[in-house]
């Protein structure tokens, strides 16, 4: 079966001319020519973007999701193509009822009518992964019931492999397939579906954003009901609101649209910089308004994380950006580690220069975050820049964003609202409270290493004793032993200063 598939997607591909896409070897030039002769009735008429999407779409709901996440990956595929797989639909028939009550009986051990007081047989919401039911709790609480596809694990897995085998075979025999690392591309689609596919993790995500936003002040997420969550059922607090799309709704529900839009910045700008959480599906059918003027957020099966080195990556770069310093924007690359130590800054700032000059005649207000980091990251491949998936997710997810804020408001100024955060995220990096926080951070480690440390300076002595002994007879040997007992010294005398130092912090966490 797994072969009569991998014929039959090879069959469809074809059948959308899409080898069209492929610069072939040399020696397959005789293969592609084949196929044009075989396939000589296939229809010319539509544009290679379209005809990859409705390839994808004759595959079937897998490939759909896989094509919408290869439409976040502009620094890999022309924006054309990337314009036209954003417009795939991941909505599938929902799968009857009888299915339903079999996953929750096995998952709780007692049919639905048992567990909940009264539950919509009818999905209000059905995709590729899951579908989601209304039901009551027997307490009274509105809720919904997020429930997994059957046996959709395994025919997810089935696909994965053999995109895996199509991503090989790309890179055998594709002129241009090492360089865009299809195999990688699989990769990052596998993470990010898998996460989806436990819905505890979807449970602990949702959970996480809620305790991030506590007070509920710009934005609810739904609280989870953990007694009541498994990996393949997961039920959380139902949600009442309007769909953001619905903007004249809004309108006559009195919320004001363009604080609307700010504050839709302001969540994401929040979750970057100050949770380092983020969420990464943030399409107008995730969100919904509240009639004060919050936002509601949902489905939480892809989130982000990012380390301190992503955020000062991150602001260090927008803020070079904007004073137009495309220099400190190539060394913030090189002393990240993301770009060859060897490379060429002024080649670099020069290459930087050239893509991203012409964004900056706009006004600020018409330039777009999310674009300007796709100009960066193709930019950066061509100096063999490793694309790091939390910040490909970033990209997509700062598009969404700019492109809901300026549905909302057309005249969104991002950078007005952006700045204040990466100035004051940069600011915090260099002061003495970051350099308390980060010894308060590292404190357990030291206190647990602290009464270790003679034992560990006396046997580093020891082992460096030993090593004169033996090199004694050797002049030379002798001279450069003596250099590296110089360096060694000044080594022994860095871990006294630590521990001092950790002392000291210790003194200072108990007193404060």
């Amino acid at each position: 079966m797994k072969y009569f598939r991998l014929i039959y997607i090879i069959y469809i591909l074809l059948k959308y001319r899409l080898e069209e896409f492929i610069t072939f070897n040399r020696q397959l030039n005789v293969f592609a020519f084949l196929v044009s002769i075989i396939f000589f009735f296939r229809s010319a008429k539509e544009n290679r973007g379209t005809r990859l999407r409705l390839a994808l779409e004759e595959l079937g709901p897998i490939f759909v999701k896989f094509g919408q996440m290869l439409s976040t990956r502009r620094d890999l595929i022309p924006l054309d193509i990337a314009d036209e797989l954003a417009k795939l639909q991941d909505q599938v028939p929902p799968f009857p009822y009888k299915n339903v009550e079999k996953i929750i009986t096995a998952s709780y051990g007692m049919s639905p009518d048992k567990i909940f007081k009264t539950f919509d047989q009818v999905p209000t919401a059905s995709a590729s992964v899951a579908q989601v039911h209304f039901a009551t709790l027997h307490d009274g609480k509105d809720v919904a019931v997020k429930i997994l596809r059957p046996n959709i694990k395994r025919v997810i897995n089935k696909d994965i492999n053999l995109l895996y085998l199509i991503a090989y075979m790309l890179e055998l025999t594709w002129s241009d397939g090492k360089r865009l690392r299809p195999r990688e591309v699989v990769a990052e689609f596998s993470r990010h579906i898998q996460c989806e596919l436990n819905l505890m993790l979807d449970a602990a995500n949702c959970s996480r954003l809620g305790e991030n936003f506590k007070d509920k002040k710009l934005l609810i997420v739904p609280d989870v009901y953990w007694d009541f969550c498994s990996e393949d059922v997961m039920v959380m607090e139902r949600m009442y609101g309007t769909p953001i799309s619905h903007i004249e709704t809004l309108r006559k529900k009195k919320i004001d649209i363009k604080q609307l839009a700010r504050n839709g910045v302001e969540i994401f700008f929040t979750q970057v910089f100050r949770d380092s959480f983020f969420h990464a599906d943030m399409h107008p059918g995730n969100i919904q308004v509240a009639d004060d003027g919050r936002y509601i957020a949902m489905d939480f099966g892809i989130m982000g994380s990012l380390s301190e080195n992503d955020k000062n990556y991150l602001a260090r770069n927008f803020l070079a950006f904007f004073k137009r310093d495309y220099h400190d924007v190539a060394l913030a690359h090189i002393e990240s580690g993301w770009v060859p130590k060897d490379t060429s800054i002024d080649e670099f700032e020069n290459a930087i220069r050239s893509v991203c000059e012409p964004i900056f005649n706009k006004p600020l207000k018409e330039i777009s975050f999310g674009r300007l980091l796709i100009r960066l990251f193709q930019t950066s491949r061509r100096f063999n820049m490793e694309i790091q998936p939390q910040l490909t997710m970033l990209q997509k997810t700062l598009l969404n964003v700019e492109g809901l804020g300026r549905n909302l408001d057309p005249d969104l100024d991002l950078w007005k609202t952006a700045a204040p955060f990466l100035k004051k995220y940069m600011s915090e990096q260099k002061g003495i409270k970051h350099i308390l926080k980060s010894l308060k951070n590292e404190l357990p480690h030291w206190l647990h290493l602290t009464p270790q440390l003679p034992r560990l300076i006396h046997e580093l002595l020891e082992q460096k004793k030993h090593e004169n002994a033996i090199h004694q007879e050797d002049i030379g040997r002798l001279l450069k032993t003596q250099k590296n007992q110089s360096r060694w010294f000044k080594i022994v005398i860095t871990l006294i200063g630590i521990t001092l130092l950790v002392n000291l912090t210790v003194l200072f966490y108990f007193v404060k």
